[in-house]
């Protein structure tokens, strides 16, 4: 079964270009997105937060990431995927999400 991407050039290999931070950062611009959306637009909250879980499983997939790390963003989906569900199992909001990976982006600036 061939998988059809959101994010092509990532998917072909450009995600394993950046760094972790660069990665995490770029998930946080899409949760931000899945925010703005969530409760305005039903079709675009979708979008965002299918282009989000996409970002969060090509990290996931990367081979530079074990152990902890791996643990780390694969804990960070599952409270992702529970805000998007309104916060049922762990009471997970988006914004709260936000500000967790607004930190990636503020140090992948300041590492370039």
């Amino acid at each position: 079964m061939t998988r059809t991407f959101l994010h092509q050039s990532a998917a072909q290999g450009r995600w394993l270009e950046f760094s972790l931070l660069e990665q995490l950062a770029n998930i946080g611009s899409e949760v931000g997105r899945t925010r703005q959306w969530q409760g305005k637009d039903e079709e675009k909250f979708q979008r965002a937060g299918e282009r989000s879980l996409e970002l969060f499983d090509l990290t996931l997939e990367d081979p530079r990431w074990k152990g902890g790390r791996l643990r780390e963003i694969a804990r960070a989906r599952e409270l992702f995927c529970d805000a998007l569900s309104g916060g049922k199992a762990y009471a997970t909001s988006l914004e709260d999400l936000e500000k967790y990976f607004d930190q990636f982006a503020f140090a992948a600036r300041n590492t370039q």
